[in-house]
């Protein structure tokens, strides 16, 4: 997996970020979603690069190979900001001052997150089947709250749900992947589902998707609120699942539309778990436009 990337742990501050690199031209920044790794882009990574893309795969603080550290008597080290935070300071390292940003699911919002408060390191950024923290929360459709019961079940005080999640977190976590996701396992690669798995089984891992969740409710919807009303001057690319619980229930472009001053959206074939089971052609969404919007024309 990730065949010609070169793997890096590279300390940002308070955390390390664990990514992968490779490829030359303008730098992609791609994060995942809940409950994944850097592992969701292992086919969508390489066919960016033969496009001319360098592409950073990251995980997510509490994800993955990156640090977990404990949320102590503040979750704000777990907020949207403090990721994206992580994933600046990422690229600077890695010596990129402006990139396209990817996200899919939590990675979206911590891409929405990093746009909002770094527009100017941000030449575009794609957000992958969310609606924004505050329409979910503010206007909770109760099929939503059926297929989504994880971000209230996860938000729990500790130690509640992971002691839960560790009795059986293949269990628990594939009810999310072939759940709520509108997928089943034939829909994720073998080696993918592997890495998936392999990081769920970790007990830091459990506490840091649940810290994810608490951080939501108790962090980011107040951060997010308090941004209501701000566009930002960034291109913006919303994917989603055409048959995704967030396509039934939302119109997914509308709740952008007053976000971002420019904006275009396509529904891909599939659920909430599209880049894993649709790869070819989100890589060629992204390609395209990526394309559109190269670094120098923008600000």
């Amino acid at each position: 997996m990730f065949e010609g990337f070169k793997r890096h742990q590279i300390n940002v501050g308070e955390v390390e970020i664990a990514c992968v690199v490779a490829g030359e031209g303008e730098p992609v920044l791609m994060l995942h979603g809940f409950p994944q790794t850097m592992a969701v882009w292992a086919k969508i990574a390489p066919a960016l690069v033969a496009q001319g893309h360098r592409v950073v795969c990251a995980d997510l603080r509490g994800y993955g190979a990156s640090s977990k550290p404990t949320a102590l008597s503040s979750l704000a080290n777990y907020g949207f900001r403090a990721m994206a935070l992580d994933q600046l300071a990422l690229m600077r390292a890695l010596g990129h001052t402006r990139f396209h940003l990817v996200g899919h699911d939590r990675g979206a919002r911590v891409a929405h997150r990093l746009a909002l408060d770094h527009p100017d390191s941000v030449a575009s950024v794609a957000l992958m089947d969310i609606v924004p923290t505050t329409v979910l929360l503010t206007d909770l459709r109760k099929e939503v709250a059926h297929s989504y019961w994880h971000w209230f079940f996860l938000s729990q005080p500790a130690p509640f749900p992971e002691r839960m999640i560790e009795a059986d977190p293949d269990f628990f976590f594939e009810s999310c992947l072939f759940g709520w996701g509108a997928a089943g396992p034939e829909d994720f690669n073998a080696e993918q589902l592997l890495a998936y798995r392999e990081s769920w089984r970790d007990p830091a891992t459990i506490a840091g998707y649940c810290n994810d969740y608490r951080a939501a409710l108790a962090v980011d919807f107040a951060d997010d609120s308090i941004d209501q009303g701000r566009r930002i001057a960034v291109p913006a690319q919303i994917l989603y699942g055409a048959s995704g619980a967030m396509a039934r229930h939302y119109d997914i472009p509308a709740t952008w539309s007053e976000r971002f001053t420019t904006l275009a959206s396509e529904a891909i074939p599939g659920g909430h778990f599209f880049p894993d089971s649709a790869p070819d052609e989100v890589a060629k969404r992204l390609d395209t436009f990526i394309a559109q919007h190269p670094l120098q024309d923008w600000p």
